[in-house]
């Protein structure tokens, strides 16, 4: 993990249009490179830790997903940050965490922080997107 790269602000929809590179070890998104991506959203899904949901095979209710409004992204959470707090459906939270392409989007979370105390933090993060896609990635959030 080269921390050098900043954690790109993104939505969802944008992670979906990034591509890897032939290193295979980082992405870039309209020819900004990046390993990481820094995401917030609400949890709609959070599995039991205490029971096995997961009998059946694969469904959602065994995962951490995130939704931003413009898709949904997986949390692979560490035992540490599973513990941490008491991550519950409908929490808004944010997320940075390495990057992995997946059928859904995979974030390897290394910072999770619980904004639901903050109410206007979901609004104000469009503008934070729309900010860093302009100020630092040099694109217009049309592109």
């Amino acid at each position: 993990m080269d921390y050098k790269l900043g954690a790109l602000k993104l939505m969802c929809q944008q992670l979906k249009e990034a591509i890897q590179t032939p290193s295979q070890t980082s992405y870039t998104f309209k020819g900004v490179l990046f390993q990481r991506a820094w995401l917030q959203g609400i949890l709609i899904s959070v599995p039991d830790l205490n029971h096995d949901d997961n009998k059946d095979g694969d469904d959602y209710r065994s995962r951490y997903l995130l939704d931003d409004g413009t898709g949904l992204v997986e949390l692979l959470l560490t035992p540490d940050f599973q513990q941490q707090n008491n991550w519950s459906i409908g929490m808004y939270v944010m997320v940075v965490g390495a990057y992995a392409d997946a059928e859904i989007p995979l974030i390897k979370v290394h910072k999770i922080v619980d904004l639901s105390a903050h109410p206007n933090r979901e609004a104000m993060w469009y503008f934070e997107i729309i900010e860093a896609c302009r100020m630092f990635y040099q694109l217009t959030v049309e592109d």
